[in-house]
């Protein structure tokens, strides 16, 4: 019985990681642009410093 037990859980937990992956590439879609604008002003911030 705790085998069973022990495999249910690991289903789930590849379940729930699933869907933070999911939710994190939905997040990543939808705010590409403000993401994107982000990273090319903190990188040229970083080139002006030199």
């Amino acid at each position: 019985m705790e085998k069973r037990y022990w495999r249910k859980r690991n289903g789930m937990e590849l379940v729930q990681v699933a869907i933070l992956v999911a939710i994190a590439v939905a997040i990543g879609l939808i705010f590409k642009t403000q993401i994107t604008d982000f990273v090319n002003d903190t990188f040229s911030g970083l080139d002006n410093f030199n």
